[in-house]
């Protein structure tokens, strides 16, 4: 398979993809796009991808793009090991803050880019009111899914995790108020092998 990203590997989408694709051990290349310079918008990709935009996987002759969309196939296409719950409600619970997460928080996301997190550049810009509502709304949700004091928002860990984590990282590598928990929760998060892996890529300097 073929999974295109972008060129700065900072893209939160395809940091997604390439992790379930690392936890389902699936054999895999990864081919960049310069964002900054449309590459996106050639032709070539055009004819590739349908929405023009990173992540996209290849799988043979079939390509998909958008994220979840991807990760969903692969679920079902190479089930095991799993990277969302197997119980019905809590599958679509891990679906919903996907879908939020890629729908909502555009503050936080405008403010506290991923550059921020993975060349390790804070910003000390304060949070604007609008994201620092955002930040209330994500905090108090994130609060009640993890409730049940485990380690993992649905009992065994699944890609929503992940995406969840890296939306609180914004915060928390920025200095940003979160609780503590919070924090612990989306630090060890980070550690998970395959994050590290996409973590600790060689990235250009600009």
């Amino acid at each position: 398979m073929l999974l295109y990203a972008d060129k700065r590997f900072t893209s939160p989408y395809a940091m997604s993809v390439f992790v379930v694709l690392t936890e389902k051990q699936l054999p895999f290349e990864i081919r960049t796009l310069d964002l900054d310079a449309g590459a996106n918008n050639d032709p070539a990709y055009a004819r590739t991808s349908l929405t023009q935009r990173v992540p996209t996987l290849i799988d043979g002759d079939f390509a998909l793009s958008e994220s979840s969309a991807i990760a969903e196939y692969l679920e079902d296409a190479f089930p095991d090991p799993p990277v969302f719950p197997a119980a019905r409600q809590m599958r679509a619970r891990a679906r919903q803050v996907q879908a939020w997460l890629r729908s909502d928080f555009m503050p936080i996301r405008q403010e506290r880019p991923t550059p921020t997190i993975f060349y390790q550049q804070p910003v000390s810009t304060p949070l604007s009111a609008a994201a620092q509502l955002s930040s209330r709304k994500l905090c108090a949700a994130v609060c009640e899914l993890l409730g049940h004091g485990g380690e993992n928002l649905f009992g065994d860990w699944s890609i929503a995790d992940v995406d969840l984590a890296l939306m609180l990282q914004r915060l928390v590598i920025n200095g940003d108020q979160v609780p503590l928990q919070l924090a612990r929760y989306a630090r060890a998060q980070w550690e998970r092998a395959s994050v590290q892996r996409w973590v600790r890529r060689e990235r250009p300097s600009s």
